[in-house]
């Protein structure tokens, strides 16, 4: 059963209060007997000491049975038991026995503290007269030493009649300042239980949701203020609530406007909140509460959002659903273990994009014979032609060139953005493929005055990859060094870094300002116009070589300093993993 602090309170308090009374009964009625003991032992004893005298005076004149009618007839008076004891315990007088008939008190505890010198005092039942006594012993003088002792005893009777009347009385005493005390500390209970089960009653109703609780109390106490002050706070809490929800439904309001899907999953992967848009998406409006894989069944979905949860990192992803194209991305919200998915659809978009690329591949494919045809019969003109009109011959050869380098990067960046592109894997030497590669450059790097280092550890494990494509990215790393190289070193470099392969490209020419490090990779995207244009540049070569590193499953970084060179670093893994 459960208790509340208050009747805890109370039942200690009573508790505590008999235990009190207990204690208190039993310490007064051990001092007041003790205290009535030691007062009529004194007085016995001053009874004793004005007897001693007339006691010496009979005994001096050895008048014995003088002295036995002596104390019979004076304690008969006073009411109290006196004896004479001589040196060696026999009885000589006493005032309610024949002494003759008594046995020896010499093993008497005050007759032997009175053979001492001292006063001796001792309550014990009487065997003679058959009830509880006092007694004290006084020893008697005569010529100097003890003689005699003459015992003065009382009876205790009486005093334990009193002391019983006495504990009689203090009993009941003791029982009506309890009854009182109960009903005092219940009186307090009932104050102050009352203005608590209030509060208590009070704040259930709010838990529940009833936020027009409030407590009214009579008496002006703590407790009254208490409740003005929860009345207060239960006001402004009502006033927030009415605030959240408001703003709780503007935010349902715009989430539901929006377009967008937008889910909100618990730590376990329940569905909180659905807009309406993803409902409209999924064609399902019953999802509140349901597992997300319940109702988007995406293997890539789920592994983004084990991904995200496990690294707390966003990330994104194109699904496919339904017939439409959504580019989904995923969000944590870290201080409740909670998980957003937003789903925008970008079906028009990769529509759009997908006419793009159609138009660029069927464009390069019909522009790739006539430009071929052209060069052909350009070859054929220049050797027949001289002076001003071969010059002119060059420049159109020079841009018939640059177009048909724009095609072949247009229908390569086409084939490698194709999602289901094969690779054709194969144990590729790097020291290999650089010395056949560094060939192609020999002329280059003598018209530029150019040095080359290239450092391959001897031990390079092959790594699996596609021959041509990873050709393609030196090729495209290389010339862009050397283009954009006017003097100094261009090295490349290889490490082996435990299951992948680290290469670097590091020249010493323009270099670039950060700003520009960001959009290096897009297409047609070109950091110097004018020398791109010198070259023949087509802007496609950094967006070709990051496509074929993540056709590997590598990483590709860049880190320059304007006018003091770059370094392009490529991390392919040894063997590609396989989803």
């Amino acid at each position: 059963m459960k208790r509340s602090i208050l009747t805890k309170v109370f039942l200690i308090h009573l508790i505590i209060v008999l235990l009190l009374a207990l204690f208190i009964l039993l310490i007064s009625f051990q001092s007041i007997r003790s205290t009535h003991l030691n007062s009529q032992a004194q007085n016995l004893v001053n009874l004793g000491e004005s007897l001693k005298f007339k006691i010496v005076s009979f005994l001096e004149q050895e008048k014995i049975e003088e002295l036995d009618c002596f104390i019979k007839e004076f304690g008969d008076r006073i009411q109290t038991r006196i004896t004479v004891i001589d040196r060696e315990g026999n009885v000589l007088a006493d005032s309610d026995e024949d002494p003759t008939n008594m046995e020896n008190h010499k093993d008497r505890p005050e007759i032997y503290k009175a053979y001492s010198g001292e006063i001796g005092q001792s309550i014990r039942f009487s065997r003679t007269v058959k009830t509880e006594m006092l007694y004290i012993g006084l020893p008697l003088h005569r010529n100097g030493k003890i003689s005699e002792v003459i015992r003065v005893s009382l009876y205790l009777e009486d005093i334990n009649r009193l002391i019983k009347d006495l504990r009689w009385k203090i009993s009941q005493l003791t029982i009506f300042a309890l009854l009182l005390s109960f009903l005092l500390v219940l009186f307090i209970y009932r104050s102050f239980s009352k203005p608590v089960s209030e509060l208590q009653a009070a704040s259930k109703k709010i838990a529940s949701g009833d936020f027009n609780a409030h407590v009214s109390l009579r008496y002006k106490n703590e407790f009254r203020d208490l409740a003005e002050s929860f009345n207060f706070m239960t006001d402004k809490v009502k006033a927030l609530f009415d605030e959240v929800n408001v703003k709780k439904n503007e935010l349902e309001g715009i989430l539901s406007a929006i377009e967008e899907g937008v889910v909100a999953l618990d730590k376990d992967g329940r569905i909180l909140f659905a807009n309406t848009s993803f409902a409209s998406i999924i064609q399902n409006t019953d999802v509140q509460g349901k597992f997300y894989w319940e109702v988007l069944r995406n293997a890539k979905l789920k592994k983004l959002v084990d991904q995200n949860r496990s690294s707390g990192k966003n990330a994104s992803i194109e699904l496919d659903l339904e017939g439409k194209t959504f580019y989904c991305s995923v969000t944590s919200l870290k201080s409740k273990e909670e998980v957003i998915l937003t789903l925008y659809d970008i079906t028009d978009l990769k529509n759009v994009e997908k006419i793009k690329k159609d138009f660029i591949l069927n464009a390069s494919h019909e522009l790739r014979t006539p430009l071929t045809s052209i060069k052909g019969f350009l070859e054929t003109m220049e050797e027949d032609l001289e002076g001003d009109k071969k010059r002119y011959l060059d420049i159109i050869h020079r841009n018939v060139d640059r177009l048909i380098y724009i095609v072949r990067d247009l229908l390569m960046m086409a084939e490698l953005e194709e999602k289901e592109i094969p690779l054709q894997l194969e144990e590729i030497d790097f020291a290999g493929m650089i010395e056949r590669l560094l060939i192609m450059f020999e002329q280059a790097l003598s018209e530029k005055k150019l040095k080359l280092s290239v450092n391959i550890p001897s031990k390079l494990p092959k790594i699996e990859g596609d021959s041509f494509k990873l050709e393609q990215l030196f090729i495209n790393l290389i010339d862009n060094a050397i283009k954009y190289t006017e003097k100094g070193t261009i090295t490349i470099s290889f490490s082996d870094q435990g299951g992948y392969i680290s290469c670097e490209i590091q020249d010493t020419g323009i270099g670039m300002s950060e700003e520009y490090f960001s959009r290096i990779f897009e297409r047609f995207y070109v950091v110097d116009k004018s020398r791109s244009r010198k070259f023949g540049g087509t802007g496609l070569g950094l967006s070709i070589v990051k496509h074929i590193v993540r056709l590997h499953s590598g990483e590709i970084s860049v880190q320059s300093t304007l006018g003091q060179g770059t370094a392009v670093t490529v991390k392919l893994p040894v063997r590609i993993q396989k989803n």
